[in-house]
Parts: structure tokens; sequence; C-alpha cells
């Protein structure tokens, strides 16, 4: 539920139940997997979010932050999904924003056709076939300023530019890239964030309270408190595969996963490693209180149309009771949903894996139970590959009940990359692929 306040600054009733902006009923076949039916679990539910213009959306939270929304709609707040509390809602969060990229004498530039946009907390409602928008909390400063999306250290991530890749944009200190969500107890909510990679406590109004970034990130002109108490060894993270999962355990502490394997020691071996890490982090300790690593299951396995390992991600973590989590492993087109146990002996915390200067890395060693590095044990729980009507690009996960998911899919705003994204008059070629939640039922609980 959320907080009552009369300074809170929430998405107007005109945008949220649709008047004038409808929230169409629309049912999306886009960008569904076309694999065959599973005969365990099933989707038994598909809502689909209408279309909301997001200059109207922007600017109800933040009036004039949107100038021109270049016919982007509201979208990518599928990056993660968390129980509400009542039958039906959950806490959603979008992402940096509507990006994409065009290539420019053969280099490709990251583009950002609506750099006024910020990354918002959103409440929805799955209504019959329909999603709705029932509340909305923009992230701000300190000061009440919007953060953006846009990147936050020139030399260590990507460039912007406009939506045409021919104006450089200014980089953004205070920039987040928001991924996974939770609720905490006192009405706070906790996300993290591709950038630093870093964890962000933020207030029942949105407010950024701290960012948590790996040690010597040096991140200086920020508008809100950053702390530096994440193991150094992050510093390694790909480019725009920082933290992706989050997930809440039932004594409090948090459990963030690394979307790739770090680049360590170089970009090569990133892109060729199956192991990844997650942190597990104390709010009362506002420490690191455990890693673990996490090895992937060969992406042919994961993906049996996909040969290159890099494409596999961690987007979602959902803790299922006791130390135990469910895991997705993902490329762009297909899922599959481990269940994983956090062992405190298999921690990493504190040894040689978090020394930048270990030879060979980690990420390095192709049997790293062999080498001596713990491995939680997994089980696999559903191959979304062959669950018929789930879609493509899944990022939120939630758990509904005893033996029911709920999954959101990240539609990318609509965008797809290249020069053709957008036509002459600078408006948005839709994708077509709409936001959409479906419940999955599952033939074992969890």
């Amino acid at each position: 539920m959320s907080t009552p306040d009369s300074d809170r600054r929430r998405i107007p009733r005109s945008v949220a139940t649709g008047l004038p902006l409808a929230l169409a009923a629309v049912l999306v076949a886009a960008g569904t997997a076309t694999a065959a039916p599973s005969r365990g679990a099933r989707v038994v539910r598909t809502a689909t979010l209408g279309e909301i213009p997001l200059a109207a959306f922007s600017n109800a939270l933040l009036p004039g932050s949107v100038d021109d929304d270049h016919a982007v709609k509201l979208g990518g707040i599928g990056s993660d999904i968390y129980p509400a509390g009542r039958k039906g809602e959950y806490w959603t969060v979008t992402d940096r924003g509507p990006n994409g990229q065009i290539k420019v004498d053969g280099t490709k530039r990251r583009t950002f056709p609506v750099p006024g946009f910020d990354p918002a907390i959103v409440k929805i409602r799955v209504s019959g076939d329909t999603v709705q928008v029932v509340d909305a909390i923009p992230l701000t400063t300190s000061s009440g300023k919007a953060v953006t999306g846009l990147p936050d250290q020139q030399g260590r991530d990507e460039a912007p530019y406009t939506y045409d890749a021919k104006t450089p944009l200014p980089y953004d200190p205070n920039g987040l890239d928001t991924e996974g969500i939770v609720r905490a107890a006192d009405g706070t909510f906790w996300l993290v964030d591709e950038y630093g990679p870093s964890l962000i406590h933020v207030s029942a109004r949105g407010k950024v309270l701290t960012r948590y970034v790996p040690k010597g990130l040096g991140l200086t002109g920020t508008d809100y408190p950053v702390v530096e108490a994440l193991p150094s060894v992050f510093l390694h993270r790909k480019v725009n595969r920082g933290f992706e999962g989050l997930a809440q355990l039932p004594d409090g502490d948090l459990v963030m996963a690394l979307q790739s394997p770090l680049s360590l020691p170089d970009t090569a071996t990133g892109d060729v490693s199956r192991t990844t890490r997650l942190l597990r982090f104390s709010p009362r300790a506002k420490a690191v209180t455990a890693e673990y690593a996490y090895r992937f299951g060969p992406v042919n396995v994961v993906d049996p149309g996909e040969d290159d390992t890099s494409e596999l991600k961690i987007s979602s973590v959902v803790a299922v009771g006791g130390d135990r989590l469910l895991v997705e492993e993902r490329t762009d087109k297909a899922a599959r949903l481990q269940l994983v146990r956090l062992e405190r002996t298999s921690s990493i915390l504190g040894g040689p894996w978090d020394d930048g200067s270990t030879s060979p890395s980690r990420e390095q060693l192709d049997d790293p139970a062999s080498a001596g590095v713990p491995l939680p044990a997994k089980r696999l729980v559903v191959d979304l590959n062959t669950v018929g009507g789930v879609p493509q690009k899944v990022e939120g996960i939630a758990r509904v009940d005893h033996d029911t998911l709920a999954l959101a899919n990240d539609n990318d705003f609509g965008m797809t990359d290249g020069a053709g994204a957008f036509d002459a008059q600078g408006r948005l070629v839709d994708s077509g692929i709409r936001t959409t939640v479906v419940y999955v039922r599952l033939p074992k609980g969890l």
C-alpha cells in the first residue's frame, strides 16, 4: 500500500485511470515465445499495459521534465515487479528510460531520445486483461530534482547522444539505470542500478537516501549521499551489465545479482565466462555480509537458439523462504528459473576472488568448483522456453502464491536499435511490443 502523504507527488488520476489517456485492454502477441506449450507449467492469465504518452506521464510527476517524448509511450516498467500487499497489485520500476544504439562511422553510439526522463517507481494493478497504473513515484535527489537516466561518468559509462546520435548529451552523476526493486517494512524502497553498479535506498516519496557503490568508484558531484561499501572488484562490471536482480530475504537482508560476469581481467574474459556473482547486504549493518559465485548453465541450454555466451544474464532474483532464491537465467529470447540455496559456507567475500589481481581470476576458471570456488547448489524449477504465452525478455518476477508466479517483460519503451528507430519527423517507429504481465502456474509449488 502507498504511504499517505499530502506532499507526495503522484501521477494524477487523469493519467492513472485513463481519462483522457485510456489504458487499452489489448493482448499482445508480438514478442511472445514460440515454444510449444509445456505439459507442466502453464500461463493462466495475461494482462497488458495500454498506451500512455511518456511526456504526459513524466510531466505529471515532475512538471516540465520532458519537452518532447518523440512519440514514445510509457514502458520499461517490467524491469522488476514486487508484490504491493493487495491482490493483483505490484510495485514496479522503470529502467533509465528509452535508449538505443545507432552506428555512426562504424562505431555504435548510445542514444537517449528523452534525456529529461526520470526513472520512476510505478504501482500497477492487474485487472482482467489490463495492467493499470494506479500510482507513480518519481526518483529525486536530496534537493528534489530528477535523477535522470543518463550515464554517470565519462570514460566509464557510454557517452550519451540525442535520438539521432548526432549531438552529445551531458553526463549526469545523479543518473540511475534502475532495475530491481523491493519494499522494506518501513515503507522505503531498495533498488539496484547497472551504472555503478549500486544499491540504492529510496524514501517512500522517492528521494534517494543513500547510494552504495563499489570502493574506489570515485563518483562525485551527486546531489545525494554516496557510500563506497561494496567490494572494489565490482568496478570491473561490464558496461550496461551491473546489478539487475534484487531480492529481500525473510530476515531483511538483500541479495543483489550481477547481470553478467565481471570483465576480469578483461572484456574478452567476461564475454566467455559463465560465472557471475551475488552479494548479500545487511540494511541494519549497512554492509555486505556475503558474496557468492553463481554459475550459469551453458548458453545453448538456457537458449537452444543461441551460441554466444556473452548473452547470458541474470535479470531477476526472488526470495522463496529461508535462504532460498529463485534465480532467472536468460538471454533476450529465452529464460530458465533455478532454485538456489545460499549457504553461509559458500561465501567468497574477502577472499582471493575479491582481489582484482588474482590470476587466474575466478571468471577465467573453466571449472570453478575444482579450483576451490564454492558454488551454491541449484535446481531447475521451470524452463520458460517450453511454456507457451510467456513474453520474451522477462525481467521481473514476483511470487503470487505457493505455485504461481507473475512475470513482467521489459518492452524497451517500444524502441529498436538503428537509424530506422525514428521516422523523418523524429517520431518513434514503435516495435509493437507492449508491457505484459503473465501469471504462470507451476506443476509443483515453491
